[in-house]
């Protein structure tokens, strides 16, 4: 879960404020659709929902960063729908079990 966290946040960096939110959300998405693609078979909901805060509160610091707002009112400001707008890929799932069975 760290090394995540240290891409995002390396990703969303106070360096890459002169970019749009769009870029940064296409440089995001290969890293996150990787990490869920691996880690989709155990039981990581928990973590996956965890992720997703993460996320969507780096990008919503970024662009606080980015228009000049300061303290924490990015909570308010920048909700689910703002952060569905961006399309980041979100982590969903849970457990995907192959099949038990032999295919006929």
């Amino acid at each position: 879960m760290a090394s995540i966290k240290a891409k995002v946040r390396d990703k969303t960096d106070r360096r890459y404020v002169g970019f749009s939110l769009d870029s940064v959300a296409e440089w995001i998405n290969p890293v996150l659709r990787g990490w869920h693609a691996y880690f989709r078979h155990g039981n990581s909901s928990k973590k996956f929902a965890t992720l997703n805060s993460y996320v969507h509160e780096r990008m919503a610091i970024l662009a606080s960063n980015k228009y000049g707002l300061s303290g924490r009112n990015w909570a308010t400001r920048f909700n689910y729908e703002w952060f569905t707008s961006l399309e980041v890929y979100r982590l969903t799932g849970t457990v995907r079990y192959g099949s038990a069975h032999a295919p006929r």
